[in-house]
């Protein structure tokens, strides 16, 4: 019986235009039920698609703490949010939701 090689996935490595690392954000919102950390998570994944070392000098932030803030184990403030939004070169949007009568 032959082994099967898996290797991890690492969707950072298929972000590659600025409208697919924003589709894969959009989508990450959609799913995250109100998850911040879930969306801090994405951000993190979308960083490392670009490099987290320029990013995080974009945004104005350490490495360390940029990669502590986007690890998906704790919330980072809405200031570190739009700091790495900025960096990444995407914008924050509000839509208004659908109203069920």
């Amino acid at each position: 019986m032959t082994k099967t090689k898996v290797s991890r996935y690492d969707v950072a490595e298929h972000l590659r235009t600025p409208e697919e690392m924003a589709l894969y954000l959009e989508a990450c919102i959609e799913e995250s039920d109100g998850d911040a950390a879930f969306i801090a998570k994405a951000l993190g994944d979308i960083a490392r698609a670009q490099g987290m070392s320029k990013v995080a000098k974009d945004a104005g932030l350490s490495r360390e703490s940029l990669y502590k803030a986007l690890s998906g184990d704790r919330t980072p403030s809405f200031e570190t949010i739009l700091k790495v939004m900025s960096a990444l070169g995407l914008k924050l949007r509000a839509e208004a939701m659908p109203t069920v009568d």
